[in-house]
C-alpha cells in the first residue's frame, strides 16, 4: 500500500473536495485524482461516494480513514527515527530550492555556512515548489527554500523569510534598455512572456495583478515553464518578462534587467520567499544552517 496515496486519501476526506485537498498538499488535481483512484483499485471498493457536486466518504472509506491516519502518524515515526540515526552518522544535508533562490540566496546563505561548519556537505536540489513539496514531505529532503502555498500541509513548518523584487528583463536592443528603471505605464503595449501559471503560481499572478491593479490589460505572447527557457526567449527579442531580481544572475547574452517601479498598490509586485522543513522533526545540521539563515537574513534580504 502506497503511503503517498492513503495522504492523499485522508486529505479528500478532511476536504471533501479533491480540487481544496490537491491544494493542501500542492499537487495537481489530476496527479491527486489518480492517486486516490489507484488506493481504490488497490483496495478493491470506492472510497467516496462522488456526484457532480459534491463528494462523500463511503462506508469502507469512514473505515478505513482512521486507520490510514495511523498509518501515517507511524510511518512519520519511523522515518524520523531513522533519518536522526543516519544523520549522526554522515554530516550531509539535502536542500531542495526554486531557481530564484538557488541562483541568489544560496550563493550567500552556503557561503556563510561553509565558514561556520566546514566538514559539512550540502547537496542542492533545485526544482518548483509543487515538486519540492512532496520531497520534504517524503523525507528526500531536509530543508527547502520556496514560495508558500495558499494550501499548507500540517505536517510542514512554513518559515517567511523576505519578499524578492521583481525586474524586467528585456533585449538590449530594446528601446527602453537604456532607462536605469521602468514603469508599468512605460511597458504597457509590450507583448509579455509568462511563467506557467499551473507550475509557477507566484511568479504568473504576479505579472498579470502588476498590469491590472496598474489599470492595463497585460498583453501575454508566449507562456513557457523554466525561467532559462523565458529568459532566452526574451533574448531573441520576443518579448519582455517580469522576473524575480535574483533570476538576474543568469547571464544570458543580450539581455538587461531594469528595476520595476510599481507606483499603484506596490505591494502586489512581491514575491514571497520560505524555508519549509517537516513538523516535529530534529535536526541538528538543518537548525545549524537556520540559525546562520536567520542571523543574516537582513543582509540578504538588501540584495533580493
Amino acid at each position: 500500500m502506497d503511503l503517498y496515496q492513503l495522504r492523499c486519501f485522508v486529505a479528500a476526506a478532511e476536504e471533501l473536495h479533491f480540487g481544496r485537498a490537491a491544494r493542501k498538499l500542492d499537487i495537481l488535481p489530476s496527479a491527486f485524482g489518480r492517486n486516490v483512484r489507484l488506493l481504490e483499485e488497490y483496495l478493491g471498493t470506492k472510497l467516496f461516494l462522488r456526484t457532480t457536486r459534491s463528494i462523500a466518504l463511503s462506508e469502507d472509506g469512514e473505515q478505513l480513514l482512521h486507520d490510514a491516519r495511523k498509518l501515517i502518524a507511524l510511518a512519520d515515526t519511523i522515518r524520523a527515527r531513522f533519518r536522526e540515526g543516519v544523520r549522526s552518522k554522515a554530516a550531509k544535508l539535502r536542500v531542495g530550492a526554486i531557481d530564484s533562490a538557488a541562483a541568489g540566496l544560496l550563493p550567500l546563505l552556503l557561503n556563510d555556512f561553509r565558514r561556520e561548519r566546514p566538514g559539512v556537505e550540502v547537496q542542492l536540489f533545485e526544482d518548483k515548489t509543487i515538486r519540492l513539496l512532496p520531497r520534504v514531505l517524503s523525507g528526500r529532503l531536509d530543508l527547502a527554500f520556496v514560495r508558500p502555498p495558499r494550501g499548507r500541509d500540517p505536517n510542514l513548518v512554513y518559515r517567511h523569510l523576505l519578499y524578492e523584487t521583481p525586474v524586467v528583463a528585456m533585449t538590449s536592443r530594446h528601446p527602453l534598455a537604456r532607462r536605469k528603471r521602468v514603469s508599468i505605464k512605460d511597458i504597457a503595449d509590450q507583448p509579455l512572456i509568462v511563467p506557467d501559471r499551473r507550475s509557477r503560481p507566484h511568479s504568473h499572478d504576479l505579472t498579470i495583478k502588476v498590469f491590472e491593479t496598474s489599470g492595463y490589460e497585460p498583453r501575454v505572447a508566449q507562456v513557457a515553464d523554466e525561467k532559462q527557457t523565458i529568459i532566452n526567449l526574451v533574448s531573441t527579442g520576443l518579448g519582455i518578462a517580469i522576473v524575480p531580481r535574483w533570476t538576474s544572475r543568469l547571464a544570458i547574452k543580450g539581455v538587461v534587467y531594469l528595476p520595476l517601479q510599481i507606483e499603484a498598490a506596490p505591494n502586489v509586485g512581491r514575491l514571497p520567499l520560505a524555508a519549509v522543513w517537516m513538523r516535529n522533526s530534529r535536526d541538528a545540521l538543518r537548525d545549524s544552517l537556520l540559525e546562520t539563515l536567520t542571523r543574516n537574513i537582513h543582509s540578504y534580504a538588501k540584495q533580493a
